[in-house]
């Protein structure tokens, strides 16, 4: 595995959850500047920059017409291409 995979990686390898990325995804929703979140064990995730750096999830959490279950198809999707970083 790279040194800095994907969560979606980890989650091919079962290294992560899909309840931990949903945890992901509800700890970003209710508080977008989160940063250091634990996403698998001795893996950390910078969700304000994973959903920062990926252009559609920051246009549609922004866009205050989107639906709830929009917002967090994106932030999931964000997030699962997103690179973690040992803890």
């Amino acid at each position: 595995m790279p040194e800095s995979p994907t969560v979606g990686e980890l989650f091919k390898a079962k290294a992560v959850t899909d309840d931990e990325v949903n945890a992901a995804v509800d700890a970003y929703l209710a508080k977008r500047g989160t940063e250091a979140h634990p996403i698998a064990d001795g893996y950390v995730l910078d969700l304000a920059a994973a959903v920062a750096g990926h252009g559609w999830a920051s246009q549609v959490v922004a866009n205050p017409e989107s639906s709830p279950g929009l917002k967090r198809a994106a932030v999931r999707t964000a997030i699962l291409l997103a690179r973690a970083e040992k803890a």
